[in-house]
């Protein structure tokens, strides 16, 4: 059996081979690699869409995604300005110009906005980007340069920086690590 990502193992007992995990999301990895490697990448992938989940969850990383914080999001106005961010990634975005969108003062709009996300607006839209880059990253062969693009970083450099301070690695090396030889000929 392949490596499997998360606290997973492969072991051989008495009775043969077994795969074990620690925990539910170890568990949910776990599962995902068995469909990816009995059905093909493609069922796996919608299976983890269907989930809303990564199909290969970086090692050391939560499963937080921003889209589900946002769906949970009790107050509709910041629901809107979430899913209107979602949607504008690749423009230039910042928390003056998302105050004024919606009518409210900076301090007050990331008052609101922290107060009801458990993040600054700021840190809210960097989570969204890498996201979006990282989903990009492991299901196409785009350059750097057309992912940064897309998600809204001003630069590929930029992009850069922000996931070697998130994840501690390039997204280079992020791609390298995580992606499966089919993605990269996409």
């Amino acid at each position: 059996m392949r490596a499997v990502l998360g606290a997973c193992a492969a072991i051989r007992g008495p009775l043969g081979d077994a795969a074990v995990s620690a925990g539910v999301t170890a568990a949910i990895d776990l599962a995902l690699a068995f469909v990816e490697q009995d059905f093909g990448r493609d069922l796996a992938l919608e299976v983890a869409r269907d989930l809303v989940i990564y199909l290969k969850r970086p090692g050391g990383q939560s499963q937080f995604s921003a889209l589900l914080t946002s769906q949970m999001t009790a107050q509709p106005e910041i629901r809107d300005i979430q899913a209107w961010m979602f949607a504008n990634l690749d423009r230039p975005l910042n928390t003056a110009d998302l105050a004024n969108r919606f009518g409210m003062s900076v301090r007050n709009f990331a008052r609101v906005f922290s107060k009801e996300t458990g993040m600054t607006p700021t840190d809210f839209l960097l989570t969204a980007r890498c996201e979006r880059a990282i989903s990009l990253l492991l299901d196409t062969a785009l350059p750097m340069k057309s992912i940064a693009h897309r998600v809204g970083f001003p630069s590929d450099e930029q992009m850069r920086k922000v996931f070697v301070r998130r994840f501690s690695l390039t997204p280079r090396e992020y791609r390298e690590r995580f992606a499966t030889s089919r993605a990269a000929d996409t």
